[in-house]
């Protein structure tokens, strides 16, 4: 069984992605949390009631719409961070950077109180008061939260299997396998495949096939050294393959990724000869290193700047809060990128002449100040993304000085939304120069409605425009002779919404203490009634296991929303008091209600008919105590959780939800533990950011000794978020007259992609999310006309092909799992008797031919015989045969379903009748069963005195007459080679496939034909067919 549900991003035009995997014995995988710039928490409401019934979450990309809320959800959900995450290393550390600068950048992130979370009196309470509810903000993570969270993330390696383990209050997985490959969107993304029994399900959701400057391309053919034209093995052929559709109505670029960067490089060099600003929106931590690399390469690769469209003419910025440790991260992650990267840091640390170049620097510089302008020119980075031309700018100060600056200029900036990060600013800033220009790197896609409210953001508001293009369009000649289009914004006007934090007070503040005190208690009964039910659910596991009808119960809804009922009873419980009632606890109220000693079992199902029983744990035994692995973590890991080393358990103590501080604790006391005007921790702070002020300024972050003295300012915005507040919102309305551009740099799939690799994937059944209304019908229609052609479908003439394609809407499950059926037979013993077993790498297969027969009828079996009178007969003849007991009357047998059939009850598989096994054979063909490998064949020639060398990719060549290929589809092709010259032919071929193998040879090859086709047989098990 194989269930599938988009909680988020199916047929949407946001961008967030959440989807829910449900397969047989109720194990639930969530892939990604993503979240959209809007930052609304009720989207998570599907989320937080699936929490407690997770077994383990999947990660894809570090991106804000697959991973944004993944900091709220374990701040938030309690159970959250008691269940397995994995994804790769890059995912981990990128993502950590992506979450820093999103609660650094944007109160939105925060999110607000939940209405569903407000009680009756209080509602009234406010509204009465205020006019209006207010938006009470949540308190957000801290930084050293949001490093701790990802910590918890297993990291895992590409193309390596991998057995997760579930998740305390999840049942057994039962040998799910998870595998990891690459899926060249971002840095680190992943196409996941999970193994359950006989499903096997492909999740696809972002990859890219086209290989770029940093990221190679995805694993579907093999990496981009082999370059295969088959899907490999272990994508294909799916029972399920759920794959997005973003992208999939835009055409390839005609000339590819040199015709794109030539295209965003030939709009730079316009708007810097008009002596323009340049701004280009992107993410944090993803697509930025591509754009950044591909520009720091051509500013190296540009002329001396004499001229006026030179790049160099104009400063190259790149502006995110937390872009240093981005940057730090994919300097340590190399590998994990294409091999050209690889093969360039290389170079660069095995070239003499960079060394050369760096000594003499050094004594220059030592006998006068500055260097010379020849020094500079010829000194290198030390590798990729050590940058020479890029400045990072992190603060808020280092980018308003930048603009005041009136000189070209090509800023990136986070994020692409424009709704938060430093891109929101600065278009503030250039929106009325007519020379300016914003180029759009991705497909934001269109409202349905065209009215331009608050809803939709700024990018989506400026890609509506560049869409209309009723202000007319720029046409200028690149350098290749082609057009560059430009759209004019004709002075149109654009409302900006900030949102902005304010202090609570008054009633409102009464309120938000309330909540906490609430949402504290909700929190202690969970942890407590999880720490029950974990300690009894060791001793469960196998009782679970082997019980199929205690699996069933624990999948029932009601006992799945149990943390569910304690939120909805706290919610609405008595408005002045916090208590819970007896029944929300379930059977657990005996242990943790005082007094209580009854409990009603009535109409309950699996865990709350039982006693609940709990049992001590050891924390040691007899071969000594256990271990705790933070212990023996190295230094970088230690250093990643921002300087708390997590040996400490003073350091690693979490605070309570509103639970209070000590003020030796606050680390706002100075030496005298008096408060400080500035406070200690703001000079460390002070400190810290010099010092890493230092650090980048050897990458080339241009960060001064003025930006230092807006610390202050910064410091209190930082204090501020972490005390109880609301948002306020504020309107400014400005005149556009910039110019708009769009170049693809998403890095995603495109149609011809998506028309040529599925087909090839072969999936039997596909799942399409990611996209918007239109993308998904045009793919699931291209899909249906594909697979039909290509001979994929599964379903008789008369089903229609929609039912292997799905396009789910948010909320809708779907079962995609395989059209199979299992029965369990009884073999009789002169079957057993006529088996012939072989042996396939340790395996043994035989082939079963027979026909079913009842057991328990000498007559011949009865098909239309109920299960009630079966069991009637059975029990009436073991009556006859034992006197001594009490006969039974056949009116005495129970109506109900009776206990699964005994092994006696089973029907029997008997040998074929001698009068029906000829007909079987005729229609039979034989089946070839095994994987041979060539070198394994190579081997074992070369043992029996056979000359074997391989000759070409995939070719092996034996005694220089008989040649072995095997195709990229398993088949096997063995073709007798001609050595000699004249006008002899060049000798018949065989071929070994599912039909067997023909050959036809000159009679000096015949031996070692014959002698290759026996070693092959010898590899394979053949099977049916007589």
């Amino acid at each position: 069984m194989f269930n599938f549900t988009p909680l988020l991003g199916a047929q949407s035009v946001s961008c967030a992605s959440q989807s829910l995997l449900e397969f047989e014995g109720g194990i639930k995988v969530l892939i990604d949390v993503g979240w959209d710039e809007n930052f609304d928490v009720e989207e998570l409401q599907s989320l937080e009631r699936h929490v407690p019934t997770l077994s383990l979450i999947l990660l894809t990309h570090a991106t804000p719409s697959r991973i944004a809320a993944f900091a709220h959800c374990c701040k938030h959900f309690p159970l959250f961070t008691q269940i397995p995450i994995y994804a790769t290393t890059p995912v981990i550390s990128l993502g950590r950077t992506l979450l820093q600068d999103i609660y650094s950048s944007t109160p939105l992130a925060s999110s607000v109180i939940p209405k569903h979370s407000w009680t009756d009196s209080s509602y009234g309470y406010l509204s009465s008061s205020t006019g209006d509810l207010p938006q009470i903000l949540l308190q957000p993570p801290t930084l050293e939260e949001v490093a701790s969270y990802f910590s918890l993330i297993n990291p895992l390696k590409y193309s390596q299997p991998h057995q997760p383990l579930p998740s305390p209050f999840s049942p057994p997985l039962n040998g799910l396998t998870i595998t990891a490959y690459n899926a060249g969107h971002t840095l680190g993304g992943t196409i996941w495949h999970i193994q359950h029994g006989m499903e096997s399900v492909v999740y696809a959701n972002g990859w890219n096939q086209v290989r770029e400057n940093v990221l190679s391309g995805a694993a579907w053919l093999g990496n981009s050294s082999t370059g295969g034209s088959e899907v490999i093995e272990q994508l294909r052929k799916p029972t399920a393959l759920i794959c997005s559709t973003k992208g999939a109505e835009r055409l390839p670029i005609a000339g590819g990724r040199a015709k794109r960067d030539d295209q965003l490089l030939a709009m730079i060099r316009s708007t810097i000869s008009k002596g323009g600003t340049v701004l280009i929106p992107t993410d944090t931590s993803a697509r930025v290193l591509e754009l950044a690399y591909m520009l720091e390469h051509a500013w190296q690769q540009d002329g001396d700047g004499t001229k006026g469209d030179s790049l160099k003419a104009a400063k190259l910025y790149l502006a995110s809060r937390n872009v240093g440790a981005t940057m730090r991260y994919a300097r340590s992650m190399l590998e994990w990128m294409d091999e050209s990267i690889v093969r360039e840091f290389e170079a660069e640390a095995t070239n003499p002449t960079n060394r050369q170049h760096r000594r003499t620097d050094s004594k220059k510089n030592r006998s006068r100040s500055e260097p010379d302008q020849d020094t500079q020119t010829t000194k290198k980075p030390s590798g990729p993304f050590d940058f020479k031309f890029i400045r990072m700018l992190e603060r808020p100060s280092q980018v308003k000085k930048i603009m005041q600056k009136q000189s070209p200029k090509v800023i990136l900036a986070s994020d692409t939304s424009l709704e938060w990060g430093f891109s929101r600013e600065i278009l503030h800033r250039i929106a009325s120069d007519p020379s300016n220009l914003v180029i759009l790197t991705e497909d934001s896609g269109t409202q349905a409605s065209s009215e331009e409210g608050s809803s939709s953001s700024l990018t989506r508001r400026l890609w509506q425009w560049y869409k209309e293009r009723k202000d007319g369009v720029a046409m200028e000649k690149g350098p290749d002779g082609h057009n560059l289009e430009q759209v004019h914004t004709g002075g149109r006007e654009l409302k900006f919404t900030d949102a902005e934090r304010t202090p609570l007070e008054g009633k409102e503040l009464a309120f938000y203490q309330q909540y906490l005190a609430t949402q504290r208690q909700l929190q202690n009964t969970s942890q407590s009634a999880n720490q029950i039910n974990l300690e009894s659910s060791a001793d469960a596991v196998d009782e679970n296991s082997s019980t199929s009808s205690s699996s069933s119960d624990e999948s029932d809804p009601e006992l799945q929303g149990k943390a569910l009922n304690l939120s909805a009873t706290l919610a609405h419980a008595n408005r002045g008091k916090l208590g819970i009632s007896k029944e929300a606890f379930g059977v657990n109220v005996l242990l943790q209600q005082p007094g209580v000693y009854d409990y009603d079992v009535r109409g309950k199902k699996g865990r709350e008919t039982m006693f609940p029983y709990t049992t001590k744990r050891r924390r040691g035994d007899n071969f000594g105590d256990l271990i705790r692995p933070e212990e023996y973590l190295r230094a970088e890991e230690r250093d990643e959780i921002d300087g708390q080393d997590p040996r400490d358990p003073g350091t690693g103590k979490h605070m309570g939800l509103g639970e209070k501080r000590k003020w030796e604790e606050s680390g706002l006391q100075n030496a005298n533990g008096m408060r400080g005007s500035n406070g200690g921790s703001k000079r460390r702070k002070a400190m810290k950011s010099s010092e890493q002020g230092t650090i980048h300024q050897t990458n080339g972050v241009a960060v001064s000794e003025d930006d230092l003295s807006d610390l202050a300012s910064d410091e209190e915005t930082e204090e501020l978020a972490f005390s109880p507040s609301k948002l306020t919102y504020t309107t400014r309305t400005v005149q556009v007259s910039l110019r708009l551009a769009y170049v693809d740099f998403s890095g995603l799939h495109d149609q011809r992609s998506l028309s040529m690799l599925i087909p090839l994937i072969q999936p039997r059944k596909v799942v399409l999310i990611g996209g918007n209304v239109s993308e998904t019908a045009w793919l699931a229609n291209e899909c249906r006309q594909k697979l039909s052609t290509a001979g994929m479908q599964t379903e008789s003439a008369d089903q229609s092909s929609a039912n292997t394609i799905y396009t789910p809407l948010v909320g809708e499950t779907v079962s995609a799992s395989m059209d199979t059926n299992a029965w369990t037979v009884k073999l009789s013993e002169a079957l057993v008797r006529r088996f012939h077993w072989q042996n396939v790498r340790g395996l043994g297969i035989v082939t079963v031919m027979g026909c079913l027969a009842s057991a328990t009828d000498e007559d011949g079996p009865h098909p239309l015989k109920s299960p009630t009178t079966e069991l009637a007969r059975k029990r009436q003849k073991l009556s006859k045969s034992e006197p001594s007991k009490e006969d039974i009357p056949i009116s005495d047998v129970p109506t109900q379903q009776p206990n699964p059939p005994s092994t006696s009850s089973l029907p029997t598989l008997e040998p074929l009748p001698s009068s029906r096994v000829a007909a079987t054979l005729s229609v039979s063909q034989p089946l070839h069963i095994g994987d041979l490998r060539l070198a394994d064949l190579r081997r074992i020639l070369q043992s029996s005195g056979h000359s074997a060398e391989f000759r070409g990719e995939g070719t092996l060549l034996i005694d220089e007459l008989v040649a072995v290929k095997k195709t990229g589809t398993g088949k096997i092709e063995v073709e007798s080679v001609s050595t000699g010259g004249g006008g002899g032919a060049g000798g018949a071929v065989g071929k070994f496939g599912d039909r067997g193998m023909g050959m036809g040879m000159g009679m000096g090859r015949e031996e070692s034909f014959l002698a290759v086709r026996r070693r092959i047989y010898e590899g394979l098990a053949v099977v049916a067919g007589g």
